[in-house]
């Protein structure tokens, strides 16, 4: 804080360098933040959040598969949801906290979605085609071609989220490295000059 003391002994409270240069960065932080297009980012893994859950429908109709016992459909997609939320939130409201929820939210959704990646390969692996015998299908047949087929769309979907939240991390670990420094500088002084007049002794 500094201050200027004038010959008719009024005070004059300056701004804090640091006050400005802490504004200055936190703009900076703000702009730095958009042009990585979180908003955009957080929207699309909502909609695939919202996709998963809706495409892993069918699947109860089908045999009870790993996928289905463990439930990974729906936690991976309520992990999208809540992490595109998170991302929509830091657009509108920037600040280092909002970013460090942020980037804790999307390595938990990319450690949960390629841990959900590989439940889904192990399952396909374990629940292969049945091969129609001498031409005559029966239902078993189509109940297992469609489950499979339903998984691969989850599949694409999970590599998908797994790709933006890999993206979303990087991001914000590259934005919170540049302006970790001026988080811990405290409230400075008033952002405009402050006159304070000596009380007359006369």
């Amino acid at each position: 804080m500094a201050v200027a003391v004038s010959r008719d002994l009024t005070v004059q409270v300056l701004e804090d360098v640091n006050a400005v240069k802490l504004t200055d960065r936190q703009q900076a932080l703000r702009a730095a933040i958009q042009r990585g297009e979180p908003k955009c980012l957080g929207v699309s893994q909502v909609m695939l959040g919202l996709m998963v859950m809706s495409y892993s429908i069918p699947l109860h109709v089908t045999d009870a598969t790993e996928v289905v016992t463990l439930g990974v459909p729906w936690w991976t997609g309520l992990t999208f949801i809540v992490a595109g939320a998170v991302a929509i939130v830091l657009d509108k409201h920037c600040t280092m906290k909002t970013l460090r929820v942020c980037l804790l939210v999307s390595m938990v959704s990319t450690l949960l979605s390629v841990i959900a990646l590989i439940i889904y390969f192990v399952d396909m692996d374990r629940n292969p085609d049945i091969v129609c015998t001498y031409g005559s299908c029966n239902q078993h047949h189509y109940a297992q071609k469609l489950s499979r087929g339903v998984k691969a769309s989850l599949l694409i979907f999970t590599l998908a989220q797994t790709v933006i939240s890999a993206i979303l991390c990087c991001l914000l670990f590259k934005q919170r490295r540049s302006f970790e420094q001026y988080s811990t500088l405290s409230q400075g002084a008033p952002p405009t000059p402050i006159t304070i007049t000596p009380p007359d002794l006369n």
